[in-house]
């Protein structure tokens, strides 16, 4: 029984399951949005509350990670996860949990090889990165006699 690569495939895509797209997006896009609107809504009551728009920004953020990292502590935010799949990656709750996750999957192993060395898998390259782009943005501003 000798296929094709394109046999192949026409006969994995026949016996796939087909995924629900538009549920999927419709999620995402929902509960992505509810999130953001959460942040708008904690942005504005710090803002009328009497705080400056940046100490209200640096609080909403602030709020937001301990949010994500209290809801994935608790297993609440994999179980939102599911249900909305890329919904829930907006940036600052997304990466909160993504250094949350791996943080207690390690637990076990104690507190410095586990958790500590843990926790840092999946953000430690977003966060090197972050600051390897922002100096080398730095220096070419400064080269350029923009900064």
């Amino acid at each position: 029984m000798g296929m094709t690569n394109d046999e192949y495939k026409k006969y994995a895509s026949r016996h796939a399951p087909r995924s629900p797209f538009r549920g999927d997006v419709l999620r995402a896009f929902l509960v992505g949005g509810a999130i953001c609107c959460l942040g708008q809504l904690l942005d504005e009551t710090y803002l009328g509350a009497g705080l400056a728009k940046d100490d209200a920004g640096a609080l909403t953020s602030m709020t937001l990670i301990f949010l994500s990292a209290l809801l994935t502590g608790l297993g609440v935010y994999d179980n939102l996860a599911r249900f909305a799949g890329a919904g829930t990656l907006v940036p600052i709750t997304g990466f909160a949990n993504a250094v949350v996750s791996p943080a207690l999957e390690f637990k076990t192993e104690g507190f410095v090889l586990g958790t500590a060395a843990k926790m840092f898998v999946i953000a430690g390259p977003v966060i090197v990165f972050g600051v390897g782009a922002s100096v080398v943005y730095g220096l070419i501003l400064v080269l350029f006699g923009v900064g």
